[in-house]
């Protein structure tokens, strides 16, 4: 598929270099704009000799290692993902102002003087250039798309979860020059029916019959982990014919984070268990967390001195409450909360809690009886879960990152529901953002899975954005 090309390792490679050679060719312009423009010329003394303002080779070495260190925490450069122009955009121009503020602290630092006009010149011109080629280089591609007269048919062969959420991304994607023409399913019942206006087109016995006839360009089997035992029958009825076939892992029913192909003598390798996070997002998450949890602490301590004292007058119990909780790697922790709820409130659990329509159990509502009037209070605006930025402190747990869950409801978990303890568990998260005590266990963990997969530096300050006005809202809090 063409378009996977675009974000191979090779493209990547090429915008680290162009990225190298455009920030240095902003520097030397905004030195050279410093002079030339009139703004703050006045400010300029007339015997000032304009060298002194020509970087040395070690302040070129200097910005260049920022910004590619930046841009990979940020990953700016990620081969595997494919995103939306609007989020390439966002996260360049975050990864660029992480790279200027790093920058001017380490001039401050090292006290070498910059002037501020030149400073702001070089911020401008640089950001003006990395998003600028990079929108040239999208129209660029849209035009040969459009005289291009060949359009990829897609069949995906498998309609279950994975089948469909890999539909749903190409049509979330809505990426130009791909026809999704249908599924192929054995399950009877799915036959003639159609998942997100695909129609299932038959069973996979007819595969070659149906990619002749359709004129597939493409085969995506995405079938689950228990009938992968097909694809190798499956792949031999394609092999005359002129299609392309590609598998997507079922990452609900495997152990799969962000596989890993190595080459050993010509042996393809491929990795299902590496780390969901590699060393280095993990020393860049960890720094994010103690930053904030040291400024969220120092700032939030009237508030919760306020919050403390409310508590201990309406009823006089304790002032927080810790549970157990699952972080990491299934390790029991206690996570501590402002006590919102009844001082026994842990002994009437099993007469709050209800079943859903699908037979499952939802610990939390929005008329739990035992939470107190302070409680209800604390809970709307989330003010409840401060203390569990001495949890963020201690390491035990992360800003953002899966919800850490009760003990007694991991027991009840499937065995793909598990990997959601493959990373730090946070105070918030994407199941957070995306509803909160809306959604019950079983129905985020798929949104967990999501973050785990997509995990990056990036991925946590949209989500910690994005949490500031659910918090707001006080949508889906109780």
């Amino acid at each position: 598929m063409r378009m996977f090309k675009r974000f191979s390792t090779n493209y990547m490679a090429a915008l680290l270099l162009i990225d190298g050679i455009l920030i240095q060719l902003a520097l030397w312009l905004s030195i050279q704009a410093r002079f030339a423009l009139p703004i703050g010329q006045e400010l300029r003394p007339e015997w000032i000799n304009r060298w002194v303002y020509v970087p040395s080779w070690r302040m070129h070495l200097a910005i260049g290692i920022l910004w590619l260190v930046s841009f990979i925490v940020l990953s700016v450069y990620m081969p595997r993902v494919i995103i939306r122009w609007t989020d390439e955009f966002q996260r360049i121009t975050l990864a660029h102002t992480l790279a200027a503020l790093s920058l001017a602290g380490l001039l401050y630092m090292a006290n070498i003087e910059l002037a501020r006009l030149t400073y702001l010149y070089f911020y401008l011109v640089a950001l003006f250039f990395l998003l600028g080629y990079r929108l040239a280089l999208r129209f660029w591609h849209r035009m040969l798309r459009s005289v291009s007269s060949s359009v990829a048919r897609i069949l995906v062969v498998g309609a279950g979860r994975v089948g469909q959420e890999l539909v749903a991304e190409f049509q979330r994607l809505a990426w130009p020059g791909i026809e999704l023409v249908g599924f192929l399913d054995d399950d009877p019942e799915k036959q003639r029916q159609t998942f997100h206006e695909i129609p299932v087109l038959g069973k996979l016995d007819c595969v070659d019959q149906i990619v002749r006839s359709q004129q597939i360009d493409e085969v995506l089997v995405a079938l689950p982990a228990h009938a992968h035992s097909r694809l190798a029958n499956l792949v031999m009825r394609l092999h005359t014919l002129p299609v392309r076939v590609r598998v997507v892992p079922d990452y609900f029913g495997l152990a799969y984070f962000g596989a890993t192909v190595e080459n050993l003598g010509g042996i393809p390798l491929i990795g299902l268990r590496d780390p969901a996070i590699d060393e280095v997002q993990r020393l860049a998450k960890r720094i994010l967390d103690l930053f904030i949890a040291a400024f969220g602490l120092l700032l939030a301590a009237p508030l919760m001195g306020l919050v403390a004292l409310a508590i201990k007058l309406e009823d006089g119990g304790p002032i927080l409450y810790g549970a157990q909780r699952v972080g990491e790697n299934g390790k029991l922790f206690r996570m501590w909360k402002f006590r919102s709820m009844v001082v026994d409130a842990d002994q009437v659990v099993p007469n709050v809690g209800q079943v859903d329509d699908q037979g499952k159990i939802v610990h939390k509502t929005a008329t739990d009886p035992r939470i107190t009037r302070v409680g209800r209070i604390i809970r709307r605006t989330s003010i409840d879960e401060l203390p569990q930025l001495f949890n963020v402190f201690m390491g035990e747990m992360s800003v953002v990152g899966p919800r850490p869950e009760l003990p007694w409801l991991v027991e009840k978990y499937e065995p793909w529901q598990r990997k959601r303890f493959a990373v730090p568990q946070g105070m918030t998260g994407w199941w957070q953002v995306n509803g909160r005590s809306d959604n019950p266990m079983h129905l985020y963990t798929d949104q967990d899975l999501y973050y785990i997969q997509n995990y990056s530096v990036w991925l946590d300050l949209r989500i910690l954005w994005r949490t500031i006005g659910v918090v707001l809202r006080g949508r889906g809090a109780y």
